[in-house]
C-alpha cells in the first residue's frame, strides 16, 4: 500500500492552493519597503507649505534666485551614507560575483505562495469524498414540555404529541407521550404503575422534518382516566370551574377529587380521549425569526455550522421533479429561527364520535381559515407551556426511537430526550445503515352494532405473541408515559357508551430479529364495566381477532379490515388468517370485516417489496443449500433455480426505488458475491455475470435518474460513491468463511469476515486513502490461494475451478456488453470503474502482491480487456462528442481518473500506452475538425491524469534525453522507481531539452503532454481554441503551483530537476508573445484619465474619451518616441517577425497572462542557470530580444501597487483599494516622462500598430483610439481586486487583511523583479560573448530601466541598481554611444530615485549617477551628453512631480558632490569642477521648483512660474520643450484645453523651427511662420536670435520630439485639445500643417483619419453656428494694489474665466484664495470699475479690482471676424464702460449723463499658453450725453429688429421689447429722450451731426415699432386682442409726440459743403479722447 499511496495528498487533486494553505506558506515574509507606499508625514508637510505661503510673494525678475543663497543651502546639507568600495576598480567577475551572492541571499523559496490561486469554479481533478454512510435525519425540532395546569386539579392527564401533514392527510411522526402530572396526582394512579422507567420520563423530544412545510400541525392529544359519563360531562367541570374561585368551590371540587380517587383505583389503566390542540408549526417558526431575525440568524447558523440546510442538500430529497414542491414549500426551513416559548390556553374537548384521523385532518384544515368552527366552541382553558428551538448538533441524554443511547450520554440516571421516529410524507432515498424492526399498530375503528349482547364501553387489548399459549404474549410493546420500558399488552382508549367506537391510539411494537410462522398480533375486545356492581367483572371479552406476521416468509403490514370471531380462535389458528371460515366458530356479523386496523413496518430487515424480498429468498437458499424453497404461493426445487434466479435478478428492475435505495448496500453486494463465486446448481456452476452486470448498470442509472439532486459536480451519484469507498470490498475469497444470512445487513456480506467497519477505499479527495485493512487481513486466511478442506461436493467442484476475481470479470462483462446494457454502463462508466480500481486493490493486498513487480502483476487477458475497454471508450468520447455532449464530459472525467489510478497499480509503460492509444483517437479527430469541445474534453482528461502524485516521477526528471530503444510506454517502472534524482545533465544539444522535441516528448512523456496542449492551443493560427487559454494556462499554473508546495522538492536540486521538465514553457510563452494581455498599456504610466471628464462644455464623447487630461497620448507618445525607427542603431525588432498575421486573433485576458507569466517566472527561478545559459548562446538575437520583450511584460504585469492602508474603515479604505492600482497623483508625472523620453520606444508603437490597434478605434481615427481600448476595465488589474471585494461579501476588508495583501503584493512583486534580474545577469554573460551583443544588451538596458521606472521596494532597487552599474562598467560604450534615448531615460530614473524618501534608494542611486558621469568623463573627456540630460530630467522631473521632495534630492546632490569630493583618481583632471557646475545647476533648478511649490495653491501663479522658466531656457530648445509640456500637463489637469493646445502648438513651432534649421524638406513646416494661422502668439518660438544654438551640437536637440514624427505627435495632440475646447476653426488650421507632411509619406491610412476628424470638426461648426452651444470663456480685468502682493502690485492682468463665470465667482474665488493667504481682513474687493488712487488705499490692506471685459474690435475688424468663432479667437482688445457725471457721480439726468469706454490691450493674444496675461495699454473713450442717447437709441432699434425677425418667431420676447419701446409708464423712455435732445436744435454746431444721427435713431425706431406690431398682430390670440389695440393706441400717441421732433432738420447740414474732407477730420477729432499710455 505505501508504495501507491504514501503521497496521494501531494497530487494537484488532493493538494489545492487554498488560501488558508497560502496563509500557511506566507507566514514569516518580511515587509518590503515600498516608496509608493510612504505616505509623507502629513501636517508637518502641512506646515510647511502654508509658512511658505505667507513669505513674501515675490519672485526674482529672472528666473533664477540668486546663486549665492542656493549654493549656501547646498554646502549645509548632509550626504547619504555612502557606498563602500564604490570608487574602488574591481575587476568585473568579482562584481558581478558579489552581486550575485546579494541578490540570491534570503530569497523566498516558493513563488507561488506569493500568487494567489486562480479562482477556478472546483478543479476537475479534484473528487470530494463522498459521505459517510449515516442515518437520515431531516430538519430537526426540539420540542421541550415545561408544564401543564388546568383551572382545577382533581386527577392525572396524559399528553402524546406528534406531526401531522394536512396536505399529504399524513401523521408524519410517532407519538410522544408525556406526563406533566405532580407526584401527588400521579400517587393516585399508584396500584396500576410498576416503577416508571426514566426512558418513559421524558419530557422533550426531538422531531425530523425532511419536507417542512407549511401544512404541518404540531398536534397534542390529552387523555384522562376512564370514567363513568361520556367525554362532555367529564370535561364540563374544566369549563365551569375557575382557579379564582377555587375557594368558593371547595366542597364541589374535593367531592370531584374524590370521585377521580375511585376511577383511578378501580379503571386506573384504562384511558378515555379528553381534549385536544393544534399548533400550526410553522407560524412559530415564522414569527420567532421575524422579530430579530437578522441577528438571531447570524447566532444560531455560527452556533450550529448549518448543520440542516446541509443534511437537507445531502441525499435527502428525492428528485425534485417527484416532490412537486411548490415554491411555497422551498421557503419553509427549520434551521435558524429564534427559539420560542408558546403558552397554549385553549383545549378543544374530544368529540366521542370524531376521533379519526379522517376528522382531524378536517378539524386542523378549518384551523387555518379565518372563521373557523372551532372559534365558536367552548374551549377547555389550560396552561400548556412549550418550548420549540432548533435541534442541537449533538443533544447530550438523547434516546433513539428504539430506545438506544445516543453518545454523548453521560449519566444514565438524568431525564433522556426521545428522539422521535419520523414517518416522512414523501420518500426518502438513503441506505440503510442502523439495525431498527418497528411495528406500528394503529386500531381505527370497531363496528359491533351487529353483535347481541352488552358491549358499550369498548377496548382492545393488543398483544404480540410467538405461539398460541397466552404465556406466549411478547414483552415487546413499547410503553407510553411514567411507566415500564416494554409491556406484553396495551390496551386502547374507550370512548363511553359507544358500540362503534373510532380509536386513535398508536401500539409501537419492537419486532423480533427472525419471525417465524407462529408470529402473530392478537386482538382482544372487552367491555369495560364503568359503574361498580355487584358481582359484574371490570373486564368482559367480546371478541378475537388477530394477524399472522408472516405470509410465504413476507412481513404481512398494511390495511386490514378484519373479522371477529365471538370466542377464542382454535389451535393452531396463529398461521390462518382470521379471513379463513375455521370450522365451528361464531363470528359477528356473519364473518364479516369489522374491525379496520392498520399495521406499518419500519424495518431495516424486511424490505417489503417482492422482487427484492424473492431475490433475497433464493441468494439465502443458495447460501445455505436449503430446497426446495417457498417463495410466495410457489416451491422451487433445485432443477428450475437457474431459471428462477435469473428472473428474479432482471426483474429487481421493477421494484420500486425507495426500498433499492433503502438496501443499495445489500443488494449490490449479494450481485457481486454471485459474480464472483458462480453458485453450483445441481453439480453446474452457473455463469451470472451478465445478468449481474446488466442489473447493476440498471440500477445505477435509475439512481442517477431519479435521484439528481445528489450528484457532485462529477455526476457521481452520493449514494454509490460512498457505497464504494465504504462499503464495498471483495468477498472473501474463502469459501469456508461464515456465509451471511439474509438478516445480516448489520454484519454485511460476508466478505472480509463480517468485519463491520468501513473500509475506506476508493477516493478519499483523489485518491484511495489508507484501507483500514490490517484489520480484516487477520480475518482472510493465510493464503487464499490454498482454499480450505472442502466441506461438500459442491464445494470440492468449486475449488477446483477456484472463484473469479470481481475486476476481472467487470472488465470482461463490460468489454463484451452490447446495446442498451452498454449504453447504461457508459452513462455510469465512472461506478463501474471505481469498482473496479477498489477490487484490484482489495486482490492486491489480500494476495500480498502490492510490492511485487508491476509487470507480473496482473494477467494477459485482463490487460487486454482493459486496453480494449479504454480503446472502445475513447471511440465513443470522440464518435459522439457532439450528440451527447454531457454523457461524453462524464465519461472522459471518468476514464481519465481511472487511468489515473490504475498508474498507482499497474505497470505505468502499460498505463502509458492507454494514454497513448486516447490522445491517438482524439488527436485524428482534431485534425480533421479543429473543434474547442473535443480539445477542452482532451485538457480535462490530462488534467485529470497529471493529478496524480508521483507526476513527477512519472515523467523520469532525472533521465537523460537519449533515445530510448522503443517508444517511451517501455520506459518501465522499474527505471522510474529507481530514479533518484541524481544524474547530471550533458553536454548534449541542449536544444531538445527547450523545445517539444521528440526524445523531449518520449522521455518526459505526461510533461510533454501538457506542454504540447498548451502551444496547440497558444497557436495563434489556431483561431477555435480562443476560448480555452484560461483553461490549459491553468493546467500549467496548478501543476506548478503543486510541485512548487511540495515537500519532495523542497530541495534546490530536486526543483531544478523538476523545472526541467517545463523548459519548453519558456519558448511556448515567447511564441505566444505577441497575443499576451499588454500590462504596459494599462501600467500606471498611463495612469487613469481622471479629473472632470467631458468638462469642456460642448465637446463631443468621442474626444473627451480618455483623453481629459492625459496630456500626451500614447499613440503621440509612441509617434513622438519614434526617432529609433529613423535611427541607424534600432535594434532589430524581434517582433515584426509575425506578429502582423498573429494579432488578428483575440488576446489573453490579463488574468491568463498573469498566470501564464508566473509559471514563466518558475521556470527561470527554478531551473539550473548553466543550463539555461547555454540555450540563450543558442538563441537568435531576435529571439533573445522576444525574450527580453517577455521580461519586459513580466516587469509590468508583476508591478507593485500600492496600497495605502487607513485606519478609518468604511467607504474610504474601500474606495482605495478599488483605486490602488492607479496612483492618480503619479499620473501625469509618469505620463509626461514616458512620453518625453519615450521609454516606450517606437518598438512598441510597430507592436501595437502591427497588432491593428491603432486602426480599430470606433471614429477611424489614430488619435485617442487606444484610449477606448485601454480603460476596457476588465483588463486591468484593478477588477480583480475589486472582484475579490465582491468575493468577501463585504465592502470592507479589515485592516489586517489589507496589510497582508500589501505584505504579499509586496514579497510576490520583489521577488518577481529579483527573478527578472537572475535572468538579465544569465542573458547579459551570454550576450557578452555574442557578436550581436548590441542589440541584445540595449534590451536588456530597456527592461532595467522599465523596471525602475515601476514601483519596487526598496530592496529590488539596491540590486538592480548593482546591476546597473556593472553593466555600466562592463559595456560603457552602449550607454553612451548607441543607445542614446536609453541614456536619458536611465538619468531621469536616478534621478527620480535620488529624491525617494528611502535612504538606501538615494544611497544607491546617487551611487550610480555618480558612476555614469564618471564613466562617461573617462570615456570622452566630455560629458555634456550626460550633463544636458540629467539636467532635463530634472526639469521634467521636478516639472511634472506632485509629491517632489527637493529635500531629499539635495541630500543626494550633496552625496554626489562628496563622492567627486573623494574620488582621488580623477582629483587632476576638470572632473570634479564639472561635476561641481552640474550641481549647481542642477539645484538652480531645484530652487525654482521650490517657488514653484509655493504657489501650488494658486494656478495663474504656477503658470505664470513655468512660462518664466521655459522663457529661461529659450536658448535650450529641449528643455523649453520640457517646460511647455508641463505647462500642457497642468493647463490640462485644469481642463483649460484650450491653453493646453496653444502649448502644443507652441512646442510644435519650436521643433518645426529646429527641423527646418536641419533639414529642408517641402513639406515640413517652415519654422513657426507656418503656424501664425493657429495664433499669432507663436512667433515667439522663432529662433532667429545670435544666440540661439546651432541645432547640430552635441547634446543639443537630442531629444525624440525633434524628429518628425514626434512633430507629427505634438500636433495631434494639439488637435486634439483644440476639439475638447470645442474650437474646431482651429483643428482645420493645425491639419493644414499635418495633411502636407502624411501626403508626402504617402500615409493613406492617417489622410483618411484626419479627413474623418476634419468632418467631424466641421459638422460641429455647422451644428454649433450660433455660438451659444459653445461658449469659449469670459474676460475680466483684475488689477492688484497693495505690497503684501509682491511682484504683483499695481499689476493689471486680463483673466480668461471658464464660459459664463459671473463677476460674483471669479471675485469670490480670487478674494478667498487671497484671504486666506493673507488672513481675511487683510483682503478687499474693489467694487466700482473707476481708475484707482493707490495713495487713498490702506498700506496694509491688498485690494483686488475686478471688472467685466468685452471683446472689442473696431469697425474695420468687423469686416473679418464674422463667425462666434472670429469674435472669441485671437483677442488682444478687450473694452469695459463706466458710467459718470460731471460732478462725480455715477449716474445723472439724460442731458448730464457722460460714459466712459475703456480699451485694454493684452501682450498676447487669447488664448495663449496662460490663461492671464498681462495689459499693455489703455485708452479711453468718453462719450457725451446726446452720444449715449444715440448709442442707447441704436441698441433699442436693433433689440426691435432681432425681435421682429427672429426665427421661430416668439411673441413673449417681442411684446416684452415692445413694452419697453411704446409703453406709456417707461422712465425714461424714448419719448424722453426725444423731448431732451430734439426738442431744440442745438447751439453749438459741433452738435449738429449728432442731432441728426438722433433723428434718423428715431425715424427708424417708430419704423421698425410700426412693424414689430405689425408682426404681434399677427402672433397673438383673441385673448390679447385688447392688450394689442392698447399697445396701438400708445404707439400712435408716441408717433404723433415724436412726429415734430424728427421732422425738423438742422438747415446748415444741408448745404452743400466744398471741404468735405477738412470737415470730417475736425468732426473727428472733436470726439473727447483722452490717451493714456
Amino acid at each position: 500500500m505505501a508504495c501507491s499511496f504514501r503521497y496521494h495528498k501531494l497530487g494537484t487533486g488532493f493538494n489545492p492552493n487554498t488560501l488558508d494553505k497560502q496563509k500557511e506558506r506566507q507566514k514569516g515574509l518580511p515587509k518590503q519597503v515600498f516608496e509608493a507606499d510612504e505616505m509623507p508625514d502629513s501636517s508637518s508637510y502641512q506646515d510647511d507649505q502654508d509658512d511658505l505661503k505667507r513669505r513674501s510673494m515675490s519672485i526674482d525678475d529672472t528666473p533664477r534666485g540668486s546663486w549665492a543663497c542656493s549654493i549656501f543651502d547646498l554646502k549645509n546639507s548632509l550626504p547619504d551614507a555612502l557606498l563602500p568600495h564604490l570608487l574602488d576598480r574591481a575587476p568585473n567577475e568579482e562584481i558581478d560575483r558579489h552581486n550575485e551572492d546579494q541578490r540570491k541571499a534570503n530569497r523566498h523559496r516558493e513563488l507561488f505562495a506569493l500568487h494567489p490561486a486562480l479562482d477556478e469554479e472546483e478543479p476537475v481533478e479534484r473528487h470530494c469524498v463522498p459521505e459517510v454512510p449515516k442515518e437520515h435525519f431531516g430538519q430537526r425540532l426540539l420540542v421541550k414540555c415545561l408544564s401543564l395546569k388546568f383551572e382545577i386539579e382533581i386527577e392525572p392527564i396524559f399528553a402524546s404529541l406528534a406531526l401531522y401533514d394536512v396536505k399529504e392527510k399524513k401523521k408524519i411522526s410517532e407519538n410522544f407521550f408525556f406526563d406533566l402530572n405532580s407526584e401527588q396526582t400521579k400517587a393516585m394512579l399508584r396500584p396500576h404503575i410498576q416503577t416508571a422507567a426514566i426512558s418513559t420520563l421524558a419530557r422533550s423530544a426531538i422531531f425530523s422534518i425532511t419536507y417542512p412545510s407549511q401544512d404541518v400541525f404540531l398536534v397534542i392529544k390529552l387523555e384522562k382516566v376512564l370514567q363513568q359519563g361520556d367525554i362532555g360531562e367529564c370535561a364540563e367541570p374544566y369549563m365551569v370551574f375557575k382557579e379564582s374561585d377555587a375557594a368558593k368551590n371547595k366542597e364541589k371540587l374535593e367531592k370531584l377529587r374524590g370521585q377521580s380517587e375511585q376511577f383511578c383505583q378501580r379503571l386506573g389503566r384504562y384511558r378515555m380521549p379528553f381534549a385536544w390542540t393544534a399548533i400550526h408549526l410553522m407560524n412559530i417558526v415564522n414569527s420567532a425569526g421575524s422579530l430579530e431575525r437578522d441577528t438571531e440568524l447570524e447566532m444560531s447558523l455560527s452556533e450550529r455550522k448549518g448543520s440542516w440546510s446541509e443534511r437537507r442538500n445531502s441525499s435527502i430529497m428525492g428528485r425534485r421533479s417527484l416532490e412537486r414542491t411548490t415554491s411555497g414549500d422551498e421557503s419553509c426551513s427549520l434551521t435558524g429561527f429564534r427559539p420560542a416559548t408558546l403558552t397554549i390556553t385553549n383545549f378543544f374537548k374530544q368529540e366521542g364520535d370524531r376521533l379519526s384521523d379522517e376528522d382531524l385532518y378536517k378539524f386542523l384544515a378549518d384551523m387555518r381559515r379565518p372563521s373557523s368552527v372551532l372559534r365558536r366552541l367552548r374551549p377547555i382553558t389550560a396552561q400548556l407551556k412549550l418550548d420549540i428551538s432548533p435541534a442541537p448538533e449533538n443533544p447530550h441524554y438523547c434516546l433513539t426511537p428504539d430506545l438506544l443511547q445516543v453518545k454523548p450520554y453521560p449519566d444514565s440516571r438524568v431525564r433522556p430526550t426521545r428522539e422521535i421516529l419520523e414517518f416522512p410524507a414523501r420518500d426518502v432515498y438513503v441506505p440503510n445503515t442502523i439495525y431498527r424492526n418497528l411495528l406500528y399498530v394503529n386500531p381505527q375503528s370497531l363496528n359491533f352494532a351487529n353483535r347481541q349482547g352488552s358491549a358499550r364501553n369498548i377496548t382492545v387489548k393488543v398483544q404480540f405473541m410467538n405461539g398460541e399459549d397466552p404465556s406466549n404474549a411478547m414483552p415487546v410493546i413499547f410503553g407510553k408515559s411514567s411507566c415500564a420500558d416494554f409491556y406484553k399488552e396495551a390496551y386502547t382508549a374507550v370512548v363511553y357508551h359507544n358500540r362503534s367506537p373510532d380509536f386513535h391510539d398508536e401500539i409501537k411494537i419492537k419486532l423480533p430479529a427472525s419471525l417465524s410462522d407462529h408470529h402473530h398480533i392478537l386482538f382482544t375486545f372487552y367491555h369495560v364495566s364503568c359503574q361498580q356492581k355487584q358481582n359484574t367483572p371490570l373486564e368482559t371479552p367480546v371478541g378475537y381477532t388477530w394477524i399472522p406476521m408472516l405470509q410465504n416468509g413476507r412481513l404481512r403490514t398494511g390495511h386490514f379490515c378484519l373479522p371477529v370471531s365471538l370466542e377464542k380462535p382454535p389451535q393452531s389458528y396463529s398461521v390462518l388468517s382470521p379471513d379463513v371460515p375455521l370450522p365451528g366458530m361464531k363470528w359477528v356479523d356473519n364473518h364479516r370485516g369489522v374491525f379496520n386496523v392498520e399495521v406499518v413496518a419500519v424495518s431495516t430487515i424486511h424490505t417489503q417489496d417482492q422482487y427484492l424480498d424473492k431475490f433475497f429468498a433464493l441468494v439465502h437458499a443458495l447460501d445455505e443449500h436449503m430446497f426446495p424453497v417457498r417463495i410466495g404461493d410457489m416451491r422451487i426445487m433445485e432443477n428450475n433455480l437457474e431459471t428462477e434466479l435469473k428472473s428474479s435478478i432482471a426483474a429487481l428492475n421493477s421494484s420500486q426505488l425507495e426500498p433499492i435505495v433503502r438496501f443499495l448496500h445489500l443488494l449490490l453486494d449479494k450481485l457481486v458475491l454471485l459474480v464472483v463465486r458462480p453458485p453450483v446448481i445441481a453439480g453446474q456452476i452457473v455463469n451470472l455475470g451478465q445478468a449481474c452486470f446488466e442489473v447493476m448498470a440498471s440500477i445505477v442509472n435509475r439512481l442517477h435518474k431519479y435521484l439528481d439532486t445528489n450528484q457532485d459536480m462529477h455526476g457521481r451519484n452520493s449514494l454509490l460513491s460512498s457505497y464504494i469507498h465504504y462499503v464495498f470490498r471483495l468477498p472473501s475469497t474463502d469459501p469456508n468463511s461464515p456465509s451471511p444470512d439474509t438478516n445480516s445487513s448489520l454484519t454485511g456480506p460476508g466478505g472480509l469476515g463480517g468485519s463491520v467497519h468501513y473500509a475506506t477505499m476508493a477516493r478519499s479527495a483523489v485518491r484511495p486513502a489508507s484501507l483500514n485493512l490490517n484489520r480484516s487481513r487477520s480475518l482472510s486466511n493465510s493464503n487464499p490461494d490454498i482454499s480450505g478442506t472442502p466441506t461438500s461436493p459442491d464445494d470440492e467442484v468449486r475449488s477446483i475451478i477456484g472463484s473469479k476475481l470481481f475486476h476481472e470479470e467487470l472488465a470482461l462483462q463490460w468489454v463484451v456488453s452490447s446495446g442498451s446494457v452498454r449504453e447504461g454502463a457508459l452513462q455510469q462508466a465512472w461506478f463501474f470503474f471505481e469498482l473496479m480500481v477498489k477490487s484490484i486493490i482489495h486482490h492486491l493486498y489480500f494476495t500480498d502482491r502490492l510490492e511485487s513487480p508491476r509487470k507480473n502483476r496482473f494477467p494477459e487477458r485482463f490487460m487486454d480487456d482493459i486496453t480494449a475497454l479504454v480503446s472502445t471508450i475513447a471511440g465513443d468520447i470522440v464518435s459522439r462528442f457532439q450528440k451527447d455532449l454531457e454523457l461524453v464530459e462524464r465519461l472522459n472525467m471518468s476514464l481519465a481518473f481511472f487511468l489515473n489510478d490504475l498508474l498507482s497499480v499497474m505497470d505505468r509503460g502499460f498505463v502509458f500506452s492507454l494514454i497513448r492509444a486516447y490522445w491517438k483517437q482524439v488527436s485524428t479527430k482534431l485534425y480533421a475538425l479543429q473543434n474547442p469541445t473535443l480539445e477542452s474534453l482532451r485538457l480535462d482528461f490530462l488534467r485529470i491524469v497529471c493529478s496524480h502524485e508521483h507526476y513527477v516521477t512519472l515523467n523520469l526528471p532525472c533521465s537523460l534525453l537519449t533515445p530510448p530503444a522503443s517508444p517511451s510506454p517501455s520506459v518501465s517502472s522499474a527505471t522510474s522507481q529507481s530514479s533518484g534524482f541524481s544524474t547530471h545533465v550533458q553536454d548534449q544539444k541542449i536544444a531538445n531539452m527547450f523545445e517539444l522535441s521528440v526524445p523531449f516528448r518520449e522521455q518526459h512523456y505526461l510533461a510533454g503532454l501538457v506542454l504540447s496542449e498548451l502551444s496547440v492551443i497558444l497557436d495563434p493560427d489556431n483561431e477555435g481554441m480562443f476560448g480555452l487559454h484560461k483553461k490549459v494556462v491553468s493546467v500549467v499554473h496548478n501543476l506548478l503551483s503543486s510541485h512548487d508546495s511540495d515537500p519532495r522538492y523542497a530541495d534546490p536540486e530536486v526543483k531544478a530537476r523538476v523545472a526541467m521538465l517545463y523548459l519548453p514553457l519558456i519558448s511556448i510563452v515567447m511564441e505566444a508573445l505577441p497575443q499576451l494581455h499588454d500590462f504596459t498599456e494599462s501600467h500606471n504610466q498611463w495612469g487613469r484619465p481622471g479629473g472632470p471628464q467631458g468638462a469642456a462644455v460642448g465637446t463631443s464623447g468621442e474626444e473627451t474619451e480618455g483623453e481629459g487630461n492625459s496630456m500626451i497620448s500614447q499613440t503621440v507618445a509612441m509617434a513622438i518616441a519614434g526617432t529609433s525607427t529613423a535611427s541607424p542603431m534600432s535594434r532589430p525588432s524581434s517582433f515584426l517577425l509575425n506578429s502582423q498575421a498573429s494579432r488578428q486573433h483575440g488576446s489573453f485576458s490579463a488574468e491568463s497572462s498573469r498566470s501564464l507569466l508566473i509559471c514563466l517566472l518558475w521556470v527561470l527561478k527554478n531551473a539550473d542557470e548553466l543550463v539555461l545559459q547555454k540555450w540563450f548562446t543558442d538563441l537568435s538575437v531576435s529571439q533573445l530580444n522576444r525574450l527580453l520583450d517577455l521580461l519586459y511584460l513580466c516587469v509590468s504585469c508583476f508591478e507593485y501597487k500600492a496600497h495605502v492602508v487607513f485606519t478609518m474603515q468604511g467607504k474610504k479604505a474601500f474606495e482605495r483599494m478599488n483605486s490602488l492600482t492607479f496612483k492618480k497623483s503619479k499620473d501625469m508625472k509618469a505620463k509626461l516622462e514616458e512620453a518625453i523620453l519615450g521609454s516606450i520606444g517606437a518598438r512598441q508603437e510597430m507592436v501595437r500598430r502591427s497588432r491593428g490597434q491603432l486602426e480599430r478605434s470606433p471614429s477611424g481615427s489614430a488619435f485617442g483610439s487606444q484610449e477606448n481600448l485601454r480603460w476596457r476595465k476588465d483588463m486591468t488589474h484593478w477588477r480583480q481586486n475589486s472582484e475579490k471585494m465582491d468575493k468577501s461579501h463585504r465592502s470592507v476588508r479589515t485592516r489586517a487583511e489589507l496589510e497582508h495583501e500589501a505584505l504579499i503584493d509586496g514579497n510576490l512583486a520583489t521577488e518577481a523583479n529579483l527573478i527578472i534580474l537572475d535572468t538579465l545577469e544569465i542573458i547579459v554573460q551570454t550576450a557578452s560573448v555574442t557578436e550581436s551583443k548590441e542589440s541584445i544588451l540595449g534590451g536588456v538596458l530597456k527592461v532595467l530601466l522599465h523596471s525602475m521606472a515601476c514601483n519596487q521596494s526598496a530592496l529590488y532597487l539596491q540590486h538592480c541598481f548593482a546591476t546597473q552599474r556593472a553593466l555600466v562598467s562592463k559595456f560603457p560604450e552602449l550607454l553612451f554611444e548607441e543607445e542614446t534615448e536609453q541614456c536619458a531615460d536611465l538619468c531621469l530614473r536616478l534621478l527620480r530615485s535620488c529624491s525617494s524618501s528611502i535612504s538606501t534608494i538615494r544611497s544607491h542611486a546617487s551611487a550610480s549617477l555618480y558612476l555614469l558621469m564618471r564613466q562617461n568623463f573617462e570615456i570622452g573627456n566630455n560629458f555634456a551628453r550626460v550633463k544636458m540630460q540629467v539636467t532635463m530630467s530634472l526639469s521634467s522631473l521636478v516639472g511634472t512631480s506632485q509629491n517632489f521632495n527637493e529635500e531629499f534630492l539635495r541630500r543626494s546632490l550633496k552625496t554626489i558632490l562628496t563622492y567627486a569630493e573623494e574620488d582621488l583618481e580623477l582629483r587632476e583632471t576638470t572632473f570634479p569642477d564639472q561635476v561641481q557646475d552640474l550641481v549647481f545647476n542642477l539645484h538652480m533648478i531645484l530652487s525654482d521648483t521650490v517657488k514653484m511649490k509655493e504657489h501650488q495653491e494658486d494656478p495663474e501663479m504656477l503658470i505664470d512660474l513655468m512660462y518664466r522658466i521655459a522663457k529661461g531656457y529659450q536658448t535650450s530648445p529641449d528643455l523649453r520643450l520640457t517646460w511647455l509640456q508641463n505647462m500642457a500637463g497642468k493647463h490640462s489637469e485644469r481642463n483649460n484645453h484650450a491653453e493646453a493646445a496653444q502649448c502644443l502648438v507652441h512646442s510644435a513651432a519650436l521643433v518645426a523651427e529646429y527641423l527646418s534649421m536641419l533639414e529642408d524638406r517641402k513639406y515640413l513646416p517652415v519654422g513657426c511662420v507656418t503656424f501664425q494661422n493657429i495664433s499669432s502668439n507663436v512667433l515667439e518660438e522663432s529662433a532667429v536670435s545670435d544666440d540661439v544654438v546651432s541645432p547640430d551640437e552635441e547634446g543639443i536637440c537630442s531629444g525624440k520630439y525633434f524628429t518628425e514624427i514626434g512633430l507629427v505627435g505634438l500636433l495631434e495632440q494639439a488637435a486634439a485639445s483644440f476639439s475638447m475646447a470645442g474650437m474646431y476653426e482651429a483643428v482645420n488650421e493645425v491639419y493644414k500643417v499635418l495633411i502636407p507632411i502624411h501626403e508626402a509619406n504617402r500615409d493613406a491610412k492617417k489622410l483618411a483619419t484626419i479627413h474623418g476628424k476634419l468632418q467631424e470638426a466641421f459638422g460641429k461648426i455647422v451644428h454649433q453656428s450660433t455660438g451659444w452651444e459653445r461658449m469659449f470663456g469670459t474676460y475680466f480685468r483684475v488689477g492688484f494694489y497693495g505690497t503684501k502682493f509682491g511682484d504683483l502690485d499695481e499689476q493689471e492682468f486680463v483673466y480668461k474665466e471658464p464660459a459664463i463665470t459671473k463677476l460674483a465667482e471669479i471675485s469670490h474665488r480670487l478674494e478667498g484664495f487671497y484671504g486666506e493667504r493673507f488672513g481675511e481682513d487683510q483682503v478687499e474687493v474693489i467694487k466700482d470699475s473707476n481708475p484707482v488712487d493707490k495713495c487713498k488705499l490702506d498700506p496694509n490692506k491688498a485690494f483686488i479690482q475686478i471688472t467685466y471685459v468685452e471683446p472689442y474690435f473696431d469697425t474695420y475688424e468687423m469686416k473679418d471676424r464674422i463667425t462666434y468663432f472670429d469674435k472669441n479667437y485671437n483677442l488682444r482688445r478687450f473694452v469695459y464702460c463706466t458710467p459718470f457725471t460731471l460732478d462725480g457721480r455715477a449716474h445723472g439726468d439724460l442731458h448730464e449723463q457722460f460714459k466712459r469706454k475703456t480699451i485694454l490691450t493684452t501682450s498676447h493674444a487669447f488664448p495663449y499658453i496662460k490663461t492671464r496675461i498681462n495689459i499693455i495699454h489703455k485708452e479711453e473713450i468718453i462719450s457725451t450725453p446726446i452720444e449715449v442717447a444715440i448709442e442707447d437709441m441704436q441698441k433699442k432699434t436693433q433689440e426691435l429688429a432681432f425681435a421682429t425677425h427672429q426665427d421661430p418667431a416668439d411673441a413673449k420676447m417681442l411684446q416684452m421689447v415692445l413694452q419697453g419701446s411704446v409703453g406709456t409708464t417707461v422712465n425714461q423712455g424714448p419719448l424722453e429722450v426725444a423731448q431732451v435732445f430734439l426738442s431744440e436744435i442745438p447751439s453749438d454746431p459741433k452738435l449738429y451731426r449728432h442731432h441728426n444721427k438722433l433723428r434718423l435713431c428715431f425715424k427708424d425706431f417708430t419704423k421698425r415699432c410700426e412693424d414689430a406690431l405689425r408682426k404681434n398682430k399677427s402672433l397673438i390670440g383673441p385673448d390679447q386682442k385688447e392688450y394689442q389695440r392698447e399697445l396701438e393706441r400708445n404707439y400712435h400717441r408716441l408717433k404723433e409726440a415724436l412726429q415734430p421732433l424728427i421732422n425738423r432738420k438742422i438747415p446748415q447740414l444741408y448745404k452743400p459743403v466744398l471741404q468735405v474732407n477738412s470737415h470730417r477730420d475736425s468732426f473727428s477729432r472733436m470726439s473727447l479722447r483722452k490717451l493714456d499710455i
